[in-house]
């Protein structure tokens, strides 16, 4: 078995800010609380140690006990679960959608990135204990980003009217994606195998979230795996105070905006990944999730009649506290105000916007947790490595954009040289001769000689593109070959893991791909890693 690493900036799919970010340029320091080190994990332990209450731990623990009676819970998660008490306990978290049957491949590298760190920084801090956690974003309400996912290349998708958190959406309707799956998946026992875990999970279970977390500790009960819903009302209790502020002082507002300006100061290539708004909660009831909008001290739910004055909105507040629903600038805030919680693990995207966060936290006095860029993988079976030895081709080049790709590969091995740069150096060596003539007798010949550099450079390129066009349907064979292996690995010209679901490989591997990609993940890592398997 081989692995690869490579750097994330030599893929090509990482954004600048990230690239910055994992190679820790200092002038990014300030957007962030502690790097996600051995050393700084220690300094991480003092901070949220003293911030995260007794009172808090009991809440949580009773809290996720509850929330795991429907579901049978493994030996290893009960034990996380009372572990929480512990003032000596601390969790390592992830987040994601609840995408059907776990959505693209990343779902399972965002968890076991977590699974890992936990038990590394277990033998660094033997006398502490760590628990991961995935929390469920039971209350999204983009139902058309996760009611799908891909197998050989068709969609399966839910069908359905809805409206409101999507954690709360009943599972009717899935038995005739269940029947599709069956006719992909075949009868071999791996397909069995799956077939069963998506009808126990999903025709088994009354709404989205349950089957979620049975889905979930399915896969990864052994590890320890805690789930969290944050649709809770008692540990919504606790997010009530800056709820609060939110509504009367717009603080996430003030000082996400402030962050941003101070983040395109650093960059102009940093693209800003959310924005926020005045209010940053939504409005929370079955088969609803507004905006809230506040008008002349009045509070207004979007898309609604629904309307209140201050004081009475204050008083649903302390009521019925788990009507107001975070929204991704919040959302991190209440996950790290009721977790006593060390590092937060995402990907590119989310840690970009975790960036606009600090001020945010530091705001409202929350420890800001630190933040790891998850493991990314490109899976490779023996029978691909093979083809790509066959052709000679690197593993680095299949990232290159598929023109590249080919332009390179044809380079590579045409029996004639298509590469005209020697060339054109020199056509502008001969040009540097013409500008000293023009300058040395008239100036005004100056404007003439570049227009002819210009043109005869253009006629130079375009040769040149004439020529490498020749190559490629003389050697039509051979771009095909390369084309269809990129193709294979890289689906839809995007990496593997956005796009296929676990499935396709469980079908190669079966019960072992879980732990062949626990023994083989390494979270800090910093690093792209292409995996044999």
């Amino acid at each position: 078995m081989e692995i690869t690493s490579i750097p994330f900036k030599k893929t090509g799919y990482f954004s600048s800010l990230i690239c910055d970010y994992v190679s820790e340029q200092e002038s990014l320091q300030s957007f962030y609380n502690f790097y996600p080190s051995i050393s700084g994990f220690g300094s991480q332990l003092k901070e949220k140690g003293q911030h995260f209450s007794d009172e808090k731990r009991v809440l949580l623990k009773d809290a996720l006990s509850r929330q795991y009676t429907k579901c049978a819970t493994s030996e290893k998660t009960k034990k996380n679960i009372s572990l929480i008490e512990d003032k000596k306990t601390f969790t390592i978290v992830t987040g994601h959608q609840l995408n059907i049957f776990t959505g693209p491949l990343y779902f399972l590298y965002k968890i076991l990135s977590t699974i890992n760190l936990s038990i590394k920084l277990k033998e660094e801090y033997p006398d502490h204990n760590f628990v991961p956690v995935y929390w469920m974003a039971t209350e999204d309400h983009d139902f058309e980003e996760i009611n799908y996912f891909n197998l050989h290349g068709k969609k399966f998708q839910w069908n359905k009217e809805v409206s409101g958190a999507v954690g709360r959406l009943s599972t009717e309707g899935l038995k005739d994606v269940y029947n599709a799956l069956v006719q992909e998946l075949g009868t071999s026992r791996r397909a069995l195998e799956l077939a069963q875990l998506f009808k126990k999970s999903y025709l088994e279970h009354e709404n989205l979230a349950d089957a979620t977390r049975f889905l979930a500790n399915t896969l990864f009960g052994e590890y320890g795996l805690v789930v969290v819903d944050g649709d809770d009302p008692v540990l919504k209790q606790l997010l009530v105070p800056y709820v609060k502020e939110d509504l009367l002082k717009n603080t996430s507002f003030n000082s996400v905006k402030e962050t941003i300006v101070a983040l395109e100061d650093v960059s102009s290539a940093y693209n800003i990944q959310v924005n926020p708004r005045e209010i940053n909660y939504f409005y929370l009831l079955d088969g609803l999730r507004e905006r809230i909008l506040e008008k002349d001290d009045r509070f207004y739910v979007n898309n609604t009649d629904l309307e209140f004055s201050k004081e009475d909105f204050l008083e649903v507040l302390e009521e019925h506290p788990e009507r107001f629903s975070p929204n991704v600038v919040t959302r991190p805030l209440y996950q790290e105000i009721i977790l006593p919680n060390l590092c937060y693990i995402g990907g590119g995207g989310e840690l970009a916007y975790w960036l606009e966060l600090k001020s945010c936290f530091d705001a409202f006095k929350v420890p800001f947790p630190s933040l790891l860029l998850r493991n990314s993988v490109l899976l490779i079976s023996k029978k691909q490595r093979k083809k790509l030895d066959k052709l000679g081709i690197d593993i680095e080049d299949l990232f290159l954009k598929q023109s590249s790709f080919i332009n390179k590969r044809i380079r590579e091995i045409s029996n004639i040289d298509i590469d005209l740069s020697e060339q054109k150096e020199f056509l502008k060596e001969h040009f540097k001769t013409m500008y000293f003539l023009a300058e040395r007798t008239d100036k005004s010949f100056y404007g003439a000689v570049k227009a002819q550099e210009i043109k005869q450079l253009k006629g130079m390129n375009n040769l040149e593109k004439r020529l490498l066009k020749a190559q490629k349907r003389k050697l039509k064979d051979e771009v095909t070959r390369i084309s269809a292996l990129q193709n294979e690995l890289f689906p839809n010209k995007s990496l593997q893991e956005r796009s296929v679901n676990f499935s396709e490989f469980y079908l190669e591997m079966g019960k072992d791909l879980v732990p062949f990609l626990k023994a083989e993940l390494n979270p800090l890592t910093k690093k792209f890693t292409v995996l044999e398997f």
